[in-house]
């Protein structure tokens, strides 16, 4: 486990509320999913939040569409932006397609093709671009067109959407729950909603893109260049560095975070393929984070499982093996 330190209870940012995830929960009361734990037979004590049901497959369906309607509606017309390895673009063409508006996403040019293509699938126009050059991309198209940035998680609408997976968790028997960490937009909704329930939020993200444990390290928001966080094959995961609004949640509310290998996600994928939970990479990190750091495991844990969107390739290699 990563040495977490202590910690920050003098944030500098207005942190998002249990409040502002309820009022979110109402925007998307008959949207999204409200989705099931499920036990994994294969961890004892494990049961898994299953956001790969929600519509579009991933958890970015909450904060995509609510911080979508909480726009003002003429600047909504002119277009939905964002930027997008996949999941939160696909979850914006949705939610753009739903409230009839047009939606535009800068991609990296090298995103999992199939994601892509499930975009371009919901009328998104895509402009692809080297990864570390999409965020600005993303705001001239804005000034360009006069639309709406809608960020993949660094905005506290989209953090109150994602919080909704944590406000689910209210009232469950649960104390820890392991949640996937790239931007920490999941995170810092998940711990908002679940500050002062005595539940305990521990992000778990790869090895190889670990910007978010170094950061809790330093006790300062770290960046990682784009070619290392681009080894590893959790694509969902592959931000260079917390938001910052995420950061100010994940040093306040947080408990740790601590970092899985890539054998680790693989083993993850083969377990949760084999129970019937088809889990993108992304989406089998906070269980690999249980396979990694048994001690996280008692009798009332969950791990968000947060996508089903794989990449064909990766799976059938890892399912092989």
């Amino acid at each position: 486990m990563s040495p977490g330190g202590p910690r920050n209870p003098t944030a500098t940012t207005a942190l998002v509320t249990r409040r502002d995830v309820e009022a979110a929960a109402a925007v998307l009361d008959g949207v999204a999913v409200r989705t099931a734990l499920e036990p994994l037979d294969a961890v004892p004590g494990l049961r898994l939040k299953r956001e790969d049901t929600q519509p579009i497959g991933a958890f970015k369906l909450r904060g995509a569409f609510h911080a979508a309607s909480r726009l003002d509606p003429a600047v909504r017309a002119r277009g939905l932006v964002t930027h997008s390895s996949g999941n939160h673009g696909r979850a914006l063409a949705w939610t753009a397609s739903r409230l009839g508006v047009p939606c535009t996403v800068v991609v990296p040019d090298d995103a999992v093709a199939v994601k892509v293509e499930a975009m371009a699938a919901l009328g998104a126009t895509l402009v692809p671009v080297p990864p570390a050059e999409r965020a600005a991309r993303a705001d001239a198209i804005v000034a360009e067109t006069g639309g709406a940035l809608v960020p993949p998680f660094d905005h506290p609408h989209v953090i109150a959407g994602q919080g909704t997976v944590g406000l689910e968790l209210l009232g469950e028997d649960v104390d820890r729950v392991l949640v996937p960490v790239g931007g920490g937009g999941l995170i810092s909704g998940i711990a908002a909603a679940l500050a002062g329930s005595g539940v305990s939020v521990v992000g778990v993200e790869p090895e190889l893109a670990g910007d978010a444990a170094a950061s809790r390290r330093a006790g300062e928001l770290i960046a990682w260049p784009a070619a290392d966080v681009a080894r590893t094959a959790a694509d969902g995961l592959r931000a260079q560095r917390l938001g910052a609004l995420p950061w100010e949640h994940v040093a306040a509310l947080v408990d740790d975070v601590v970092t899985v290998g890539e054998d680790a996600i693989e083993d993850a994928a083969r377990l949760l393929h084999a129970a019937g939970v088809p889990a993108e990479a992304s989406g089998a990190v906070a269980t690999a984070g249980a396979l990694t750091y048994p001690a996280l495991v008692g009798d009332r844990t969950v791990a968000v499982v947060s996508g089903r969107n794989v990449d064909p390739a990766w799976v059938a290699r890892v399912l092989a093996a």
